[in-house]
């Protein structure tokens, strides 16, 4: 989709809004209208790239986890925005960048486990409790 269509839609969007709730100069109600325009913005884009499948599959997934389908969307919207996508992703494809998101949002965790006798025993450090008398 080029850049042009893109605007145009906005362009036209943002007149209707303008005209269905009025030139109002009051600041909260331009906001939340910019932001209504950015949301059936972003759900028109992701209509016109995702195959109903697809679709439905990431309004799953923004149930679950809102913070992974958000970082999804952005970056179906980035690549329809630089005409990368080559037609509609189905859901199989959707799969496929869900993993590769998974991949570079994965949190690297590690275990702690108990140190051993030997190894504070090197840093020396003894856990021998025989002085202790009750």
């Amino acid at each position: 989709m080029a850049d042009e269509e893109l605007e145009a839609i906005r362009r036209q969007r943002m007149a209707e809004l303008q005209a269905k709730h009025g030139d109002s100069s009051d600041q909260q109600g331009q906001q939340e209208a910019k932001q209504r325009y950015n949301t059936e913005m972003r759900n028109s884009i992701l209509a016109q790239v995702l195959d109903q499948s697809a679709r439905a599959r990431l309004s799953n997934l923004a149930l679950v986890k809102p913070d992974k389908a958000k970082a999804v969307e952005n970056y179906l919207i980035q690549m329809a925005r630089f005409g990368q996508l080559g037609g509609k992703i189905t859901e199989n494809g959707l799969i496929e960048i869900l993993e590769k998101v998974n991949q570079q949002t994965e949190k690297k965790t590690t275990s702690l486990q108990p140190a051993s006798n030997t190894s504070l025993k090197q840093r020396g450090i003894s856990l021998e409790f025989s002085s202790f008398k009750m």
